[in-house]
């Protein structure tokens, strides 16, 4: 019964779907750059690149043109692959910049671009990830928002925490009312939510073939001055 009210109350908060985490903030912008900085394409040209969870294909495709040997595009959704190969055709770039469900070449270099959050199983794609780096190569990730995070709970964060105060239950049941999917878990929903945080993102990188060489912590503005390594799950 309590589920039932709280799905009632979301309903009531938002009707259909909240404009929550789609994207807009990179638009007409360089997510790379965004996310990575200028200085990140300086590890670019003459390298083989793979982006896992390259979605449809726009930093696959930036970094091909931006002198990238070859560039593999990861992504379990076939919809977003075919978007992807007609991107590479009209950008030019078809032939070193393709699109596949799974890679087996060897690479430099390894991008995932707002993913990690999504991954069933993050802790064997990073195993993933090892296996098909060269000797020395390197991994860059980038994701959030994070569990914690204000708006952790993405299409869910209707308002900020309310992935966490209100249930699963009553948030998919609220869900249903705009996306008919069949999603019964945050698991389950188009592109996944794994519940992702910090701690545990240090936790599975220890765990496997990898060490973090650096790692960046962005806190949100207007959490800044109440930002610390104690309250980082919530703040950043």
């Amino acid at each position: 019964m309590f589920a039932e009210l709280q799905t009632l109350i979301m309903k009531r908060l938002s009707p259909g779907a909240p404009a929550c985490c789609d994207g807009s903030f990179y638009l007409n912008k360089s997510k790379l750059t965004v996310l990575l900085g200028t200085e990140f394409f300086r590890n670019v040209s003459g390298k083989v690149i793979i982006d896992f969870g390259c979605g449809e294909g726009n930093e696959a495709i930036e970094m091909a043109q931006r002198g990238a040997a070859f560039v593999i595009g990861v992504d379990v959704r076939e919809d977003v692959l075919r978007t992807a190969r007609k991107s590479a055709i009209v950008a030019g770039v078809q032939n070193t910049c393709i699109f596949v469900r799974t890679a087996e070449q060897k690479a430099d270099l390894i991008v995932s671009l707002e993913a990690f959050e999504h991954f069933s199983d993050p802790a064997e794609i990073l195993c993933v990830m090892a296996a098909l780096l060269r000797p020395r190569g390197e991994v860059f990730v980038s994701f959030g928002p994070t569990w914690y995070h204000p708006l952790g709970g993405h299409l869910f964060s209707v308002f900020p925490w309310a992935h966490l105060i209100f249930s699963e239950k009553a948030l998919i049941a609220w869900r249903s009312a705009f996306r008919s999917d069949g999603a019964t878990r945050f698991s389950e929903v188009a592109g996944g939510l794994n519940q992702m945080t910090i701690k545990r993102f240090e936790q599975l990188v220890a765990a496997s073939p990898f060490e973090i060489g650096s790692l960046e912590l962005v806190p949100i503005n207007k959490l800044r001055i109440i930002h610390n390594r104690f309250t980082r799950e919530f703040t950043c």
